[in-house]
């Protein structure tokens, strides 16, 4: 059950994205409560799999994977309609690669994602409950915002004039937290895979 939870975050993303594309119309303000409601399965499946004993490592990583997918195509389709830079999508995939390319070495010894972290800063910025909950909140509402403002100038031209001088540098401002933060979580990751030794495995063998 928690893993078909964690599937239908991307069957919402699908009807998120194709949405993000359509001509302006104030029916398009759904896609704020749809990515709301993506976001919000992401906690209610490891909810769901506390409670039925369905906790597993596959669905650790599914997890993981699936948080990937959702924010990297966002990204990716923010920056294909102009709404974010292109430089955002490229620091999300360079980090998010790395980071899975050092985790997946940690799944073939058994380690959970978050288990792997040993140091107390990693821990805390990358499995800690309140740095998680944090960052999905942010990215929640970052990309909600960004969606909420998408067709503004379109439907509320006037209202966009007056208030654009405001809503945009709070949308960058989310936009570039996100992205310290995005960073902040990725680097102890592979700070510790290289201090751990594990980084000159390859070569010693």
């Amino acid at each position: 059950m928690a893993n078909l939870i964690t599937l239908s975050r991307f069957l919402l993303l699908i009807v998120v994205v194709v949405i993000l594309y359509q001509p302006a119309g104030v029916w398009k303000f759904i896609d704020v409560p749809l990515l709301l409601l993506t976001f919000a399965t992401d906690g209610f499946d490891g909810y769901v799999a506390r409670k039925r004993g369905e906790t597993s490592l596959f669905g650790a990583m599914f997890d993981v994977a699936m948080d990937r997918i959702v924010e990297n195509v966002l990204w990716l389709v923010l920056a294909t309609l102009s709404l974010v830079p292109v430089w955002v999508p490229i620091v999300f995939l360079v980090r998010g690669s790395l980071v899975d390319a050092v985790r997946s070495h940690g799944g073939t010894q058994g380690d959970s994602p978050f288990d792997m972290m040993s140091s107390p800063v990693g821990r805390f910025l990358v499995a800690g409950r309140f740095m998680r909950g944090f960052y999905a909140v942010l990215k929640a509402a970052t990309f909600a915002w960004i969606l909420l403002m998408q067709p503004l100038p379109t439907l509320y031209p006037n209202f966009w004039a007056h208030w654009a001088g405001i809503l945009n540098p709070v949308t960058s401002s989310l936009v570039y937290l996100t992205v310290v933060i995005c960073l902040a979580r990725g680097i102890p990751v592979l700070v510790e895979f290289a201090l751990s030794g594990a980084g000159g495995a390859k070569e010693s063998t």
